[in-house]
């Protein structure tokens, strides 16, 4: 279904479509929903769905504080044109960081297959992100694929490898991580090791028996606890 398509459920949940500076739909914008905005939070969603699956993050946001909401659609998703590779994903989530208001401080929350592209971002926009949550991260997409392939040679398989860690290490802000300890996707110690080696401020959220879909679903109640998190490091 596309972004148009949805667009009736989508305003029941104070949603509106996101285009960009040529008028192009990019994905979902919920404006604060108790006074002017303190500041503007982008996600980046899983790979099981599309934008609209994640809409319940910003009411876990939201319900805490005065935030301006924006999730990122991918090419190849949504109805959006193109196909999802590594590189038109990164395009994409440019477009995103410079289709975003400038009046606010900017975070970036990404889950699963967006944990990726947004330590991308906080490498590439190091001053403008403000603060990182990643929901079931992987150091890198190779490492994640490998732990359920490792009688393939999946270095030389995989074109797309989000290199997380290596994203990372240009990036200083305050890093929030949730691990799940069933995650049967990504292994929680592939976030477990993307954590470890991180330099910066950082915190952990570690659910020992959540699995993926329990990341996914449970994720945004630690909204708060994310926030002060943040602001405590400023």
């Amino acid at each position: 279904m596309s972004i148009k398509e949805e667009q009736p459920s989508a305003a029941k949940s104070g949603f509106r479509p996101w285009e960009n500076a040529k008028g192009e739909l990019i994905g979902w914008f919920r404006p604060s929903q108790t006074g002017p905005a303190a500041r503007t939070i982008l996600l980046l969603h899983g790979n099981a769905g599309c934008a609209s699956g994640w809409f319940h993050y910003a009411e876990g946001f939201q319900s805490a504080e005065p935030i301006d909401f924006y999730i990122l659609e991918y090419p190849g998703y949504g109805g959006r044109s193109g196909g999802p590779t590594q590189s038109t994903i990164l395009r994409a989530a440019d477009d995103a960081i410079a289709s975003l208001p400038r009046n606010c401080a900017t975070y970036v929350v990404g889950e699963s297959l967006g944990t990726g592209p947004t330590c991308y971002l906080a490498a590439k926009y190091a001053t403008k992100v403000k603060g990182v949550y990643l929901v079931a991260p992987y150091n890198n997409l190779t490492a994640a694929a490998s732990a359920h392939l490792p009688l393939f040679p999946v270095k030389w398989m995989l074109k797309d490898r989000y290199p997380s860690d290596q994203w990372l290490k240009e990036y200083q802000g305050p890093l929030a991580v949730m691990l799940g300890g069933k995650d049967e996707v990504i292994p929680n110690e592939l976030g477990r090791r993307l954590f470890d080696d991180y330099g910066g401020p950082k915190k952990l959220w570690f659910e020992p028996e959540a699995t993926h879909g329990d990341l996914h679903a449970g994720a945004p109640a630690a909204a708060k606890e994310v926030l002060t998190f943040w602001n405590d490091r400023k």
